[in-house]
């Protein structure tokens, strides 16, 4: 069997029932912020624009690659552009915009 004697004061047993009272306040005080609407809102924000940093975050250094891809194309490790690169680029870029502007003039007239 098991000894169930208790052998504190009074004094003692108050003393333990108000640390609980205390921490059990203190424990209901918690639970109202984290279930009211404002911390709710405000939590459910967070995690919303922490997941838009993280997208952004991960867009920017894709984007980055690319265009750091694209740029070694035509630039040598000198930084000097590469000729035999760039200039059948230009070529084909004034030639589309030559079609889109022969293809204006015949829609108006």
């Amino acid at each position: 069997m098991a000894d169930t004697s208790d052998t504190r004061t009074p004094a003692q047993i108050e003393a333990d029932i108000k640390r609980r009272r205390d921490v059990l306040a203190e424990t209901l005080d918690e639970i109202g912020v984290r279930v009211h609407p404002k911390t709710i809102v405000g939590d459910a924000k967070a995690k919303v624009a922490a997941h838009v940093d993280h997208t952004v975050g991960r867009a920017y250094v894709q984007v980055n690659r690319v265009v750091s891809e694209v740029r070694a194309q035509f630039v040598d490790e000198e930084g000097g552009l590469r000729m035999e690169r760039v200039v059948p680029v230009a070529l084909l870029a004034v030639g589309v915009v030559g079609l889109f502007a022969v293809g204006g003039r015949r829609r108006k007239g």
